[in-house]
């Protein structure tokens, strides 16, 4: 499923009404009548609906919705709220149309009227406005959309949450809270935004009759699901043996942080890799090796308690290698991630203390022939770009694809919604995971995750996009079933990785 913009949504609109010869009021029809069966489902039939409609494409929707529900004896009215004048083209089509069947049209423009309306109504339709909106929303519709946030008991928006804007990079906005939506056609970018994908609530998508010809127009962004895991997951051959499924390397941890690495390692193993050596200080190997009995052990020069210059470990004997877990941010522990850059001809992960020493070091990435995948967290990522957190989530795809072109790397921005981005500016978001994974560590268990499936036969893309639906959905699982948000632990997810193959990979 894509994530796109506003305009590649127009695009391919247009692409079927004047490419394939689809016409306007029947994709009008289908988004509409998709909306209402979703709105039946949520509602009860004795319930009182009142659909807010605007001018444009989204109001057009609502005439629909507002027509479907009444012929299936729902008590559904529609305020509109914009003048006559506003209600154009196919819009006008299917006012008129759903006149002609009986239904009841208010024109209401003022927010002191709305408020009677929304106070009365069960639920509230808000199709308002639409992804056409430019800049924000303007009045009446701004103070409409105030009394819909304080007086409404539950709303749900028609495709996105009216004065919400489709597309990253905007903050100046006001816009309904809806309790859900629903969106015709793709998600958009903005569902995906921290501070955007709450006006949202909960969504789902519907299909409203959009050609397979005209669905790839320009957009970059893909949604990965259970299904895509499902259908990409590389299956295990009965003859194969440990040496099939890669030999993996963990670099990194401190006398004062061993469970970084521990739960690097630990989380490799259990995913699947077939053999993973930890690189660690040497006063750090009792406390990892006592959580990894299966992992084998490189014991590096340190001074207090750090990895000091040693110049012993090799980077050329792994299938893949991940570095930066607890090293720390000193120059000795700089001059490791620098020889990992430079000698390592397999994929080479930098995660947390990597990341920063990668600063210093971005002359290297271009000069690399095998894959680089960085890991970054918000924090991390600005700092790599000497920008501010704020700025960065507000274009975190845009960021992103920067990066990833500019110094051919895998980038992984890991958040609430994690966008993973190729060379090529390809991406995909996964949206497994909740906010019990907000815990130290968590990233540490998804950088061994990723270790073992870059292992796996499949591409570099599908493996990270395979590694953080498993690691939100261990989280998932773990707290559906066991755990809370509030006490789940990262090393918790390390067993929550066998629940998920056992729940998505059983009949595979």
């Amino acid at each position: 499923m894509y994530i796109v913009t506003a305009e590649e949504m127009y695009d391919m609109d247009h692409g079927a009404m004047n490419n394939v010869g689809m016409d306007g009021r029947l994709l009008m029809e289908n988004a509409g009548r998709a909306i209402a069966a979703v709105i039946k489902e949520r509602v009860e039939r004795t319930a009182c609906i009142r659909i807010l409609a605007g001018g444009g494409n989204n109001g057009g929707d609502g005439y629909v919705i507002g027509r479907t529900l009444m012929d299936d004896d729902f008590d559904a009215k529609v305020v509109q709220v914009v003048p006559d004048a506003k209600i154009t083209g196919d819009a006008l089509y299917h006012k008129h149309l759903f006149m002609r069947c009986g239904g009841e049209v208010a024109v209401i423009s003022s927010a002191d009227e709305i408020r009677s309306v929304v106070r009365d109504a069960d639920a509230v339709i808000d199709a308002m406005a639409g992804i056409g909106l430019k800049g924000r929303i303007r009045e009446p519709l701004a103070s409409i959309a105030a009394v819909v946030n304080k007086e409404a008991d539950y709303v749900l928006s028609v495709d996105i949450p009216s004065g919400l804007p489709a597309n990253e990079g905007i903050d100046d906005f006001y816009a309904v809270r809806a309790n859900e939506t629903v969106i015709a056609g793709f998600p958009k970018q903005s569902a995906f935004l921290e501070h955007t994908a709450p006006y949202y609530g909960v969504w789902q998508t519907v299909s409203f009759g959009l050609p397979s010809v005209v669905t790839v127009n320009g957009a970059k962004r893909r949604l990965w699901t259970e299904d895509q895991f499902r259908k990409s997951m590389p299956e295990r051959l009965p003859y194969s043996h440990k040496g099939s499924h890669g030999r993996g390397l963990v670099a990194g941890g401190s006398m004062e942080m061993p469970g970084s690495v521990a739960m690097t390692v630990h989380a490799a193993l259990r995913t699947g890799a077939g053999l993973v050596t930890a690189a660690t200080a040497k006063s750090a190997i009792p406390a990892v090796a006592s959580q990894c009995m299966e992992a084998t052990y490189l014991a590096l020069e340190e001074t207090n308690g750090y990895i000091s210059r040693d110049k012993s470990i090799s980077f050329t004997d792994y299938d893949a290698v991940v570095i930066g877990m607890g090293m720390g941010r000193h120059n000795m522990a700089q001059y490791l991630v620098r020889r990992a850059l430079q000698e390592a001809a397999c994929p080479l992960i930098l995660d947390a203390d990597g990341l920063y020493h990668l600063k210093e070091s971005f002359d290297l990435l271009k000069k690399r022939m095998a894959p680089t995948v960085l890991t970054p967290h918000p924090g991390e990522m600005a700092m790599l770009l000497d920008i501010t957190v704020s700025e960065l989530l507000q274009k975190p795809f845009a960021y992103a694809t920067m990066v990833a072109e500019a110094y051919g790397v895998y980038v992984v921005l890991k958040g609430p919604y994690t966008i993973i981005t190729d060379p090529d500016g390809w991406q995909t978001v996964t949206v497994t995971g909740n906010e019990g994974l907000a815990k130290g560590g968590s990233g540490d268990v998804l950088s061994g995750v990723i270790l073992a499936m870059v292992m796996q036969e499949q591409s570099i893309m599908d493996a990270l996009s395979n590694a953080c639906f498993v690691h939100g959905k261990a989280a998932d699982m773990l707290v559906s079933q066991t755990h809370s948000v509030y006490d789940l632990m990262a090393s918790d997810l390390l067993h929550g990785i066998s629940k998920v193959y056992r729940t998505c990979m059983e009949d595979l």
